[in-house]
């Protein structure tokens, strides 16, 4: 296993622990007191050192390489046969290409009876 990976995930379980017992002590004292109680005690307050999050792999505001951008706008323009301006690009969650794909590959199989 990865040291650095190792030295994250104690570090996580050791934040996990901590919480664990911060909750626990704060239903405790929720239960053993009164309503009018407005602070909890400072026992309860200890501050957790924060755990550095893992960098995402895709974030969902990235931006577009210009060299995939021209690619995209070279295709464009090779389909319509003359240039285009592309104004967006995003990404559809659909599975009718790779469906469309399926049919094709189907059909071009010549059936013999």
């Amino acid at each position: 296993m990865d040291p650095e990976l190792k030295q994250t995930l104690e570090a996580m379980a050791r934040t996990l622990a901590a919480l664990d017992a911060r909750v626990a002590s704060l239903e405790a004292a929720l239960a053993s007191s009164a309503p009018a109680q407005a602070a909890p005690p400072a026992a309860l307050v200890e501050p957790v050192a924060p755990v550095a999050p893992a960098p995402s792999t895709a974030p969902a505001d990235q931006e577009i390489a210009p060299e995939i951008l021209l690619a995209i706008s070279a295709a464009v323009a090779a389909f319509l046969g003359e240039r285009a301006h592309v104004r967006q690009i995003r990404l559809i969650s659909s599975q009718a290409w790779g469906q469309q794909g399926r049919v094709n590959v189907q059909a071009s199989h010549t059936l013999y009876r």
